[in-house]
């Protein structure tokens, strides 16, 4: 690409970002700024429930929402029929778990950087169902070891493998597909938890071999917040897989005491949907496949820039791990609580994130020696001016 067309691009992505305008975000691991045309699909839905009502309104929008479902899957390289939509990511990994007919000394295959709610939902099933969770053994640059997995997953009471392929923090992207191959060879059936990852890294459920993939709109897919998504595959339908608790949505109540599934992964939905969401949702995913594989990059190389300038400030210690670093720089700072440091760049105009022990995950803060750590996640609309001006500020803030 040329450096006339890459400019191009910028300003077009940035003229569809009004709040590039107001400040510089830095927080699209957490939730980016959406784009215009998301925004606009929001307010005509809500506009349309308050002057025909809400019934009304979806009902008017069906092919909209039917398209969304099809931008979706387009999106991961899955079929509308495998996408269900629900409230976010965390809703879509529990509703995968809870397909499972978990008994007392069955297994669950994890990492040790897995998502700190998704780490939670394990603990609970120890508890209510006797299920073991066994976290395989990381590479020693960080990252999940595909073969620890292997060792593990061959145990005859393994009934899921489960891998966060993004973790919240550290800038590590693990090597989901390698454990999907895994996974395909065994057996066993692997879920993917692709929160992080969808909008900032291109992903394909064919490519990761994965039975199930749950994901959301509000981080660097640059939807609303309140709305996510599940992928089913074709395997997993077939076996007849559904949630524990299924609703209307996802079954119909045939006789007083038998039920029939929907044939699809909408088995896994909710009847009652927030319909301007799903099609902001909608919306999101199809200026994520009008970006494509340029948005990608340049969120990577803004990621690792910014690296570059972060470790020349003293008493700035980057945690990043892994082969592969994606878009969300991770650091501690000596004698600096970092949500303190957080709400100053804010007070600046400057959006990051923070997180403590509990809520960037035990196992991975401890290895660390830390006990908050800021986090500051580029996407494809920022600039480089806008990291040379973030970097100045923190190095003033340390100082002072």
């Amino acid at each position: 690409m040329t450096t006339d067309t890459a400019s191009a691009l910028l300003a077009r992505w940035r003229e569809d970002t009004p709040g590039c305008r107001e400040r510089v975000h830095l927080n699209n691991a957490g939730a980016a700024l959406m784009p215009r045309p998301v925004l606009e699909t929001l307010t005509r839905h809500l506009e349309r429930e308050a002057l025909i009502g809400g019934y009304e309104a979806a009902d008017e929008a069906d092919a909209r929402v039917r398209e969304s479902y099809a931008r979706i899957g387009r999106l991961i390289g899955a079929a509308a029929g495998n996408v269900a939509i629900v409230e976010n990511a965390t809703v879509a990994f529990a509703q995968a778990l809870s397909a499972f007919d978990f008994r007392p000394g069955d297994r669950i295959v994890t990492t040790r950087t897995d998502y700190p709610s998704n780490q939670l939902m394990y603990l609970s099933l120890a508890r209510r169902a006797g299920v073991e969770t066994v976290r395989a053994d990381d590479l020693p640059e960080g990252g999940v070891d595909p073969e620890s997995v292997r060792r593990l997953a061959r145990h005859p009471r393994t009934k899921l493998v489960a891998v966060t392929w993004v973790p919240t923090n550290s800038g590590l992207v693990q090597d989901a597909s390698a454990v999907g191959e895994v996974c395909a060879g065994l057996g066993v059936p692997y879920l993917v938890d692709a929160c992080q990852s969808v909008g900032q890294m291109a992903t394909d459920v064919g490519t990761l071999r994965c039975d199930f993939l749950a994901g959301t709109a509000r981080k660097f897919l640059r939807g609303p917040r309140g709305i996510g998504f599940l992928y089913v595959s074709d395997r997993m339908l077939e076996r007849g897989a559904f949630p524990l608790y299924p609703d209307l949505r996802g079954a119909d109540w045939t006789d007083p005491d038998a039920f029939r599934l929907a044939d699809s992964a909408r088995r896994f939905e909710n009847w009652e949907f927030a319909y301007a969401l799903v099609l902001g949702l909608g919306e999101a995913a199809g200026y994520a496949l009008a970006v494509g594989q340029e948005g990608a990059d340049r969120a990577g190389q803004l990621a690792a820039q910014l690296r570059e300038r972060l470790q020349e400030i003293d008493g700035v210690r980057l945690l990043d791990r892994g082969r592969e670093r994606c878009a969300i720089v991770t650091l501690a700072v000596a004698g600096r609580d970092a949500a303190e440091l957080k709400l100053r760049l804010r007070e600046r105009g400057i959006n990051t994130s923070s997180a403590d022990r509990t809520a960037a995950g035990v196992i991975d803060m401890d290895e660390k020696r830390a006990t908050s750590v800021l986090r500051l996640s580029p996407h494809y609309y920022n600039t480089v001016e806008e990291l040379d001006r973030t970097v100045a500020e923190l190095r003033e803030l340390i100082r002072s």
